[in-house]
């Protein structure tokens, strides 16, 4: 007669290690395919963002140029910097309350540039300290300088994190 082997625990063993292996491979295959997805999509999104800012920015531009292009003393482009900060602020958090003051700041677009002086002093009174909200976050600005130029309104501001007391 014959007898029939059984199957051993060793073979099982050794099976169940390989399919482990296999399993744990990929888990972290798919934690590593994740990680580079969100990296690049966040890249992306931001880039994304500062290009819709761009293309705002560019299109009142030139909505101003054609409406005050014979006229040369009026302020015809505004432009906001932030003025760099240790350690660095969020890129993204930096350009959206760079956007919500241009949106501020436009009131002053148009405006002949040897009368910006008392609108400059109205423009520092309301935005100098005021307190924007991004992504859960808030951020107070203080406006350093404003300098108009060959028809460019240029605005200096420091922007720091903002803690409630």
């Amino acid at each position: 007669m014959s007898e029939k082997k059984q199957p051993t625990l060793k073979g099982f063993r050794r099976f169940m290690q390989l399919l482990a292996v296999f399993l744990l491979g990929m888990v972290i295959g798919s934690i590593a395919y994740n990680v580079v997805y969100q990296t690049s999509y966040n890249t992306l999104w931001i880039q994304n963002k500062d290009l819709q800012i761009q293309l705002h920015q560019a299109e009142e531009d030139i909505k101003t140029l054609k409406k005050y292009h014979k006229r040369s003393t009026v302020i015809k482009e505004i432009k906001v910097t932030v003025e760099e900060r240790d350690p660095p602020l969020d890129s993204l958090a930096v350009k959206e309350v760079v956007q919500q003051l241009h949106e501020e700041l436009e009131v002053l677009r148009g405006r002949n540039m040897f009368d910006i002086d008392s609108d400059a002093k109205m423009a520092r009174t309301l935005l100098n300290r005021k307190i924007y909200s991004v992504r859960d976050k808030e951020f107070s600005i203080q406006i350093k300088t404003m300098l108009v130029s060959d028809g460019v309104l240029q605005v200096w501001i420091d922007m720091r994190p903002y803690t409630r007391s």
